[in-house]
């Protein structure tokens, strides 16, 4: 691992840090992805945070590939595959209410012991998951 590696981990890291700590003391919200996109047309007032939230979201991403784009690696599995893994994650998200920046950033942080749970078990299930495909591969 290099130190560039290294380096950007920790700089992506705080920014996503930074990224929640405005997103609730700014505006009182949890930077939870899965919910809030799950969440971003409910009626519910949210939507002049969510839709903006998620917005930028996609701009990052399009200006970090415009800045940097040998950041960005090639796909390593199919379109087919990478889909059906998003869905399982939906679903994961969906019945854990929560996803790893709900839980694993935003929860902790906060003294969440069903967030610590939570995380716990995302990061246990992940091992699990990469020991069998790459026992499989």
């Amino acid at each position: 691992m290099s130190i560039t590696s290294v380096l950007r981990a920790l700089l992506g890291g705080s920014l996503i840090g930074l990224a929640a700590t405005i997103a609730l003391l700014a505006h009182g919200r949890i930077a939870g992805i899965s919910g809030t996109v799950g969440r971003a047309l409910d009626p519910d007032g949210g939507r002049t945070f969510r839709i903006p939230f998620l917005l930028a979201l996609l701009g990052v991403g399009f200006v970090s590939a415009l800045i940097a784009p040998s950041s960005f690696g090639a796909a390593v599995r199919s379109t087919p595959l990478l889909a059906v893994a998003g869905v399982l994650v939906g679903i994961g998200t969906t019945l854990g209410n929560g996803c790893t920046s709900g839980h694993g950033v935003c929860g902790i942080s906060r003294s969440s012991v069903r967030s610590l749970v939570a995380t716990a078990t995302f990061m246990l299930t992940g091992g699990i998951t990469v020991a069998i495909v790459g026992a499989a591969s």
